[in-house]
């Protein structure tokens, strides 16, 4: 009886399984992967859309706005997605990063790239006419894109710590796949009269231009980093030796890319539409360029040497020039018509026009992220074996390893590293580095102490013993602005969610002017308030 009963305990515990994966039990895994598929999810709706009225032949550009909603929705989850993933990985895998290139975190940068790509094009639409057939064709990509996203992710055809075990499901999304690219091409070759453009690019020196270079760099972004992901697949397939690329292939295509679209980014607000002339140019460029080449200038006088990240903070800080530039100019002509302050003129200007305003938000997000990413250039690691009373030298930081101690809990085991950071011969903080071992699955796991200001990341990893010495590793890291990029992602959802707002109603300023009235004789003189509208014109965009 005893031996049965031993079996049935043994069997539900077999059917209850061996728990949830450690580098899963993090909070951000709770919420990174619903709001990710929200975003791959999201963008069903943009094709939908896309594709009712290509077969329709929809008149007019209703179904544009409806498709740009959406998909500026479906765009704010998949950002929110990635950055909750870049954190998840920066906080959790113990390696010093966030991005690693990765094929499932391409996956999900592709239909980025080309929905981000889409929400500028469609203004092309709304505003003259053009680019319908582009803007089809982003739609239909970036729906396509999801769905290879999802396959690369379910097949196993590629090797990412992120992807799902190999199963036969992929050859399902293959099979989707081509079904879906012929019924786009199908629609397309039938209705392609149906998206002729109204009008013709006027000049080089336009909005208009701006946004179709910014759509071709965001397309050659997209392209290098599918190739880069396929590699290996396809060396496979025509070699029968599957040869990986790994980041520095990804970061030498797309830096020179990124830089260009930082600075399509402050370029477009700068230029009219239809033509700009050469006297509005002189006079829009002029202050922006200067405070982009001071703040490059600085930069060389304090030691930096690195060219791209002397040109990512020269164009960091001209596109953000430009962005005040445009509230400033606003917000003081509603000053002077009503004679509130600039800051309050400035939030009657922004909610009067939010997907203007609200889109200038999000280049500032991104231009935050920019600078987080230039952080990179001055990563410094440092990794030796420490006994009680090391002490280790990173950056101005002095790490004086105290002592380990051991704890158990319920579902793992734990070696946890007491270390006491002093800076310029002082103690400013306690680190925790731990190192656990959860004996459900057999598997051991990190957890990083990390100390974070807007200057740079500490970031401590306690990376297991030694073989040779059975002595205890330490990893430190000392990474420069990572903080800024995760206050560049809040920044972007928040513009994101600015921008979906109603715009408010145009503000009215009453000025009154006093006239005196024919009076009779013997009355008293009355005063008439004359009341004349003033009516602020909404911004175009």
């Amino acid at each position: 009886a005893a031996t049965s009963a031993g079996g049935v305990t043994h069997l539900a515990s077999l059917a209850d399984g061996s728990g949830l994966n450690p580098l899963l039990q993090y909070p951000e895994m709770v919420i990174h992967p619903p709001v990710l598929y929200a975003g791959y999810t999201g963008f069903t709706i943009p094709f939908a859309f896309a594709m009712a009225a290509l077969l329709g032949r929809y008149p007019g550009e209703k179904w544009i706005h409806l498709t740009r909603r959406w998909t500026m929705i479906a765009w704010c989850f998949l950002s929110a997605g990635i950055l909750l993933g870049a954190h998840w990985a920066y906080a959790v895998l113990g390696w010093g990063g966030y991005w690693s290139w990765d094929p499932v975190e391409n996956a999900s940068l592709m239909p980025w790239l080309t929905g981000t790509a889409f929400l500028h094009s469609v203004m092309m639409q709304e505003k003259r006419g053009m680019m319908r057939v582009w803007n089809v064709w982003l739609v239909f990509t970036t729906f396509l894109l999801v769905i290879f996203g999802t396959f690369l992710t379910r097949s196993g055809v590629v090797s990412s710590v992120h992807a799902f075990a190999q199963s036969s499901i992929g050859r399902w999304f293959v099979g989707f796949l081509i079904v879906a690219i012929v019924i786009c091409l199908a629609a397309f070759l039938k209705n392609r009269d149906y998206l002729r453009s109204d009008n013709q690019l006027d000049s080089m020196l336009s909005r208009e231009s701006s946004f179709l270079f910014n759509n071709l760099i965001l397309l050659v972004a997209c392209v290098a980093v599918l190739s880069g992901t396929l590699f290996p697949v396809l060396s496979e397939a025509i070699r029968g030796t599957k040869i990986s690329v790994g980041a520095p292939f990804f970061n030498r295509v797309n830096i020179p890319i990124a830089m260009f679209l930082l600075f399509l980014t402050g370029v477009g607000p700068l230029l009219a539409w239809r033509k700009t002339s050469v006297e509005s140019l002189r006079r829009n460029f002029g202050w922006p360029l200067l405070a982009g080449i001071v703040g490059a200038v600085i930069a060389v006088a304090f030691g930096l040497r690195d060219f791209y990240v002397t040109l990512c903070l020269l164009l960091s800080a001209f596109v953000t020039f430009t962005i005040l530039s445009e509230f400033y100019r606003g917000a003081r002509v509603i000053s002077a018509r009503t004679g509130s302050n600039l800051l309050s003129s400035a939030g009657q200007l922004t909610m009067r026009n939010t997907r203007r305003y609200g889109g200038y938000v999000i280049h500032f997000g991104m231009v935050l992220i920019f600078i987080g990413i230039c952080g990179q250039a001055f990563n410094q690691d440092k990794q030796m074996e420490m006994s009680a009373g090391s002490v280790m030298t990173i950056g101005p930081y002095r790490l004086h390893l105290q002592n380990f101690d051991s704890d158990q809990q319920p579902n793992y085991s734990s070696e946890r590293a007491t270390i006491d950071v002093d800076q310029g011969g002082r103690s400013v903080m306690m680190l925790y580095p731990q190192r656990r071992f959860y004996p459900s699955n057999q598997e051991s796991g990190t957890m990083v102490a990390i100390s974070s200001t807007l200057r740079e990341d500490l970031y401590v990893v306690y990376a297991g013993r030694s073989p040779d010495s059975n002595l205890p590793v330490i990893h430190a890291y000392l990474n420069p602005l990572v903080k800024w990029i995760w206050f560049g992602g809040v920044i972007i959802v928040l513009g994101t969610i600015l921008a979906l707002l109603p715009n408010r109603q145009a503000v009215l300023v009453m000025s009154s002017a006093t006239e005196s009235s024919f009076v009779p004789a013997g009355a008293q003189p009355a005063r008439v308030s004359i009341s004349a509208r003033s009516q602020i014109p909404r911004d175009n965009d």
